[in-house]
């Protein structure tokens, strides 16, 4: 859910440009979704500043929400209940490592865009992928992931020391549902969006072009070397970053090994493409804390190195 600062300018950039679709909207807040998705992915809300006000999970039924709620209490963490629209409970917390969380269980469904080929616009976003976010402790974040919540590790990043700088890891056979790259966090690094094939990543810089806003291209196209996916990393109007990804892999064999990558291996970041600005390893949004104000930002161990955002 992201806070943005004019959301006439933000509906021109997701809705009229990008292509999602507005399943809902208030004077203050517009509900959006990608032509596969069946429920909103991504919700705009009008607010003095930009930033985060939190990442969402789905579980899988109601007794799961039950269960989240108690392994929280279990783990000594905050939470209470909200509410958002189409969703009649979200499970809201921040986790160990100040990241603001929400776990839901009951969704309203809309039907699909997927076939509804006359009702595609811009450039077609698909589906809702993966979000990456920012740490200074990715291993300790990596962790409490995989051992508490059981996502599993698709692909990782190690330097010489076997200290790890950045893991991809996931809960539903994709290469990742959720990045975790080294640098000043948390901060949300960006927010991802399947695209149909490469071709509508292309026309996505011809459509920025054609409305006179090329920077809002930030980075590619190009090919990442983990993942394999084709990307373009772009920024709305309050700077958000918004990656368009197809052609990546499954990891639904039982058999599936994590891969590694080596630090200093320059192909995991770039198998191809342009080279990358500082700003997309420097700048992300800002996260609200569970009390409210802004999760605050802290350096690591690692602080001194060359950062690793993918």
């Amino acid at each position: 859910m992201f806070y943005v600062t004019d959301l006439e300018r933000s509906r021109h950039f997701y809705v009229e440009l990008l292509g999602l679709n507005v399943v809902h909207e208030t004077p203050g807040a517009l509900y959006l979704r990608a032509n596969e998705d069946r429920e909103w992915t991504l919700k705009l809300e009008l607010a003095p500043e930009a930033g985060v006000k939190h990442l969402a999970y789905r579980v899988g039924t109601p007794d799961d929400l039950e269960a989240a709620a108690r392994f929280l209490d279990a783990q000594g963490l905050p939470w209470r209940w909200e509410t958002e629209h189409d969703r009649p409970r979200l499970l809201r917390f921040q986790d160990p490592y100040g990241v603001p969380v929400a776990f839901y269980a009951e969704s309203v469904k809309h039907p699909w865009h997927l076939q509804d080929y006359h009702l595609h616009r811009g450039a077609g976003l698909q589906r809702i992928d993966h979000i990456n976010v920012m740490t200074p402790d990715v291993e300790g974040v990596m962790r409490w992931y995989m051992d508490e919540l059981g996502f599993r590790l698709s692909e990782f990043t190690e330097d010489e020391q076997g200290r790890v700088w950045a893991a991809w890891i996931q809960r539903r056979g994709s290469v990742h549902d959720l990045a975790l790259t080294n640098g000043t966090g948390p901060r949300l690094h960006h927010f991802a969006y399947w695209m149909p094939d490469m071709q509508s990543i292309i026309r996505t810089c011809d459509i920025l072009a054609g409305a006179r806003m090329p920077e809002a291209i930030e980075r590619g196209p190009g090919r990442h070397g983990v993942s394999n996916a084709f990307f373009l990393y772009i920024r709305d109007p309050d700077g958000h970053r918004i990656e368009l990804y197809t052609s990546d892999y499954l990891t639904v064999d039982p058999d599936f090994e994590p891969i590694r990558w080596a630090l200093d291996d320059p192909r995991r970041q770039t198998l191809w493409g342009a080279k990358t600005p500082r700003s997309w390893f420097e700048e992300g949004s800002l996260l609200e804390a569970y009390g409210g104000g802004w999760a605050e930002p802290k350096e690591g161990e690692l602080r001194g190195l060359p950062v690793h955002v993918i």
